[in-house]
């Protein structure tokens, strides 16, 4: 495609480390669809042939780092090279269905993110689900709506929103964690598909005790930046909670006072305090976003 063709209305990102087995038949089933879209490979440093099993294909749009830096970036990437209305983010080893991006598409003119959430009757490993559900309960605690797939990578956003957040997300595979995240937080709306996720035709690249922990931490980073009461208050109200109970305790049963007590309780009232003082910078922040916010009308 070059730069005089009609711009697109759909932009189709595929970021792809290693997948020459299973990119070429991702890419066919996407142009046998009934849509008119861009698609764009981003080759994040790959090993293989797959740059030139998707290049091979008419129309495709192909970016290639020169080494391995990681999905997130592949991503990033892609939303800065797209030239379509919406943004599709899917994977190319095979476990998301290209038949599944019309219905979530069908969603963009009232939702401003769709998410293909994973079915019970997808073919994943029980303790990502089992890890996924946890992460799901902690981020509809920070959102304060639920969130039905927290770590999809398939989904339908609108190009002007991926781009006023695409610098919060990580190189890493907890993209979509600071996506939604940011998202729900900046109050635009979400809706989330059912889809069934095929398995893997390729090994996956996540590890769970090493990236699960990184998922956890992208929570609560971008927890503190959106919803900094929702992070400090819990810790503020156990100490202040464990501190006076302490202190009555020692005071009851000895009849002085805890030095130990009374810092805990102080530590409790400071955390409060730090987390009203983030949750007004937090305001400021979402404001400037905000100002912006019609730049998303369709």
């Amino acid at each position: 495609m070059t730069d005089s063709a009609p711009m697109p209305d759909v932009s189709i990102i595929i970021p792809v480390y290693n997948e020459a087995a299973s990119i070429g038949g991702v890419l066919d089933e996407i142009a046998a669809l009934p849509l008119e879209a861009e698609v764009i490979v981003i080759d994040d440093g790959s090993q293989d042939e797959s740059a030139a099993v998707a290049g091979a294909r008419p129309g495709v749009r192909v970016f290639q780092h020169p080494y391995n830096i990681g999905n997130g970036a592949a991503i990033k990437t892609g939303i800065w090279a797209a030239r379509g209305r919406v943004i599709v983010m899917m994977d190319g080893d095979g476990q998301h269905q290209p038949a599944d991006i019309p219905r979530l598409l069908a969603h963009t003119a009232r939702y401003d993110m769709v998410v293909g959430a994973r079915t019970p009757a997808s073919e994943s490993e029980q303790h990502r689900d089992l890890a996924n559900r946890l992460y799901n309960l902690i981020a509809t605690y920070l959102v304060g709506r639920k969130v039905e797939d927290l770590t999809s990578g398939f989904r339908a956003i609108r190009a002007p929103i991926a781009r006023r957040f695409v610098y919060l997300l990580p190189n890493g595979f907890s993209y979509p964690t600071t996506l939604t995240l940011s998202i729900f937080r900046a109050g635009h709306s979400v809706r989330y598909e059912p889809i069934v996720a095929l398995a893997r035709q390729s090994r996956s690249k996540i590890r769970l005790m090493r990236d699960g922990p990184g998922f956890l931490l992208t929570m609560a980073r971008i927890g503190t930046l959106f919803a900094p009461l929702k992070i400090f208050l819990p810790v503020a109200i156990t100490l202040f909670v464990v501190g006076a109970g302490y202190g009555a305790f020692i005071l009851l049963t000895m009849g002085r006072f805890s030095q130990m007590a009374g810092v805990t309780v102080l530590a409790g009232i400071m955390m409060f305090m730090l987390g009203l003082i983030s949750e007004q910078i937090a305001l400021l922040r979402m404001s400037q976003i905000g100002a912006f916010h019609d730049d998303s009308a369709p």
